[in-house]
């Protein structure tokens, strides 16, 4: 673990800080960057890991952030009719213009510009989760509460 942040990790730091919580970023040596990376990382199960995948509303084009339980893959029509819109893949472009982060260090929080997210139900069954922070090898842990709170995300079914 490292003990000076990384700017885009400290970008998070700071954006949890702002928003009034002491939740901790943490750098590892080694990557975070999947789900599977992560948990063995931290020392948790997969499904403990909060998964963010931006994609881009078909009509809208606004980024959609969906929090996912690392276990699951979104089920995109599902997602897409309780969004209220087809849900298309978000390119490195789009999700760096829209987070301001790289994909597999994109955080719940702290974005570019304000992303609609929509949270995975499955992760509401665990007392602890953990998020990506920023970089690659750069995570934090929550509850699920703050996540939503934090976020201001929607509890949907993804699966």
């Amino acid at each position: 673990m490292a003990t000076t942040l990384k700017p885009s990790a400290q970008k998070v730091q700071d954006a949890l800080l702002a928003q009034g919580y002491q939740n901790e970023v943490i750098e590892f040596a080694d990557s975070t960057r999947t789900a599977a990376e992560a948990a063995a990382a931290v020392g948790c199960t997969v499904g403990q890991i909060a998964k963010s995948l931006l994609f881009r509303g078909a009509a809208s084009q606004r980024p959609i952030l969906v929090i996912t339980s690392g276990t699951n893959r979104v089920h995109e029509k599902r997602a897409a009719r309780q969004i209220g819109e087809k849900l298309e893949k978000a390119d490195a472009e789009f999700v760096r213009a829209a987070t301001s982060f790289a994909i597999g260090g994109v955080p719940p929080l702290g974005h570019a510009q304000p992303v609609a997210t929509y949270i995975d139900q499955d992760l509401l069954q665990h007392e602890v989760i953990w998020a990506a922070a920023g970089h690659p090898h750069a995570v934090f842990s929550l509850t699920p509460q703050e996540l939503v709170a934090m976020t201001g995300g929607q509890v949907i079914d993804v699966t």
